[in-house]
């Protein structure tokens, strides 16, 4: 085994540890909010692999749970929309090599002047990095009502969806959902993406 291999094992296995211990401290709802916020932010922490775990340890509390990494989630949305907001111009092209490429964001930037607020609903389930959504929203002046209502959507769809699938196959949810995740992804896409058409079409 070479060493870039053996650090992912090691890497995967200290990831492992830390959620068990979350999922059985008094502590476990603050590292939730704290987890959720920070992948929404920049850290690319698989919060799947730690909301499932603890709903599925505390499912009297699946709810709540779901709530927490919702709230987490929208502290992160709000506090990215303001750098993009207040100080794109200094340091955007920075922030923007971390988690995408300039074309890439470029690309958001238009759809989102063209059509915000489902675009930034599209983002919480197509494989576009969230944290592009939340510059490009600041930088273009974008309605923060409307952002965060879009945000608060799309991740309740996530996070909410997570708990109603815990609930119903129990201790089967994690292998459930590695195994159907991009095939749920993209029927979500194609729900919301025909809504969108839909609401054109009307309008």
């Amino acid at each position: 085994m070479n060493d870039a291999s053996s650090d992912t094992y090691r890497g995967r296995d200290r990831f492992k540890s830390l959620t068990k211990r979350l999922v059985y401290s008094r502590h476990a709802f603050w590292g939730l909010g704290i987890a959720s916020f920070l992948e929404s932010i920049i850290i690319p922490i698989p919060l799947e692999a730690i909301l499932i775990p603890l709903m599925q340890a505390r499912r009297s509390q699946i709810f709540i749970l779901s709530t927490i990494a919702l709230l987490g989630c929208l502290a992160g949305a709000t506090v990215g929309y303001f750098v993009g907001y207040f100080v794109f111009d200094a340091v955007g092209q920075q922030l923007v090599e971390m988690v995408s490429t300039p074309e890439q964001f470029e690309h958001v930037r238009m759809r989102m002047e063209e059509d915000g607020f489902w675009f930034i609903l599209s983002v919480g389930v197509i494989p576009i990095p969230f944290q592009i959504a939340m510059l490009a929203a600041g930088a273009t002046s974008y309605s923060f009502f409307l952002f965060i209502s879009a945000s608060a959507l799309s991740r309740a769809l996530r996070y909410y969806g997570l708990g109603l699938l815990v609930f119903i196959a129990g201790n089967k949810a994690q292998a459930i959902f590695e195994r159907h995740k991009v095939s749920a992804a993209i029927v979500v896409t194609i729900v919301v993406l025909v809504i969108w058409g839909v609401t054109l079409l009307s309008g």
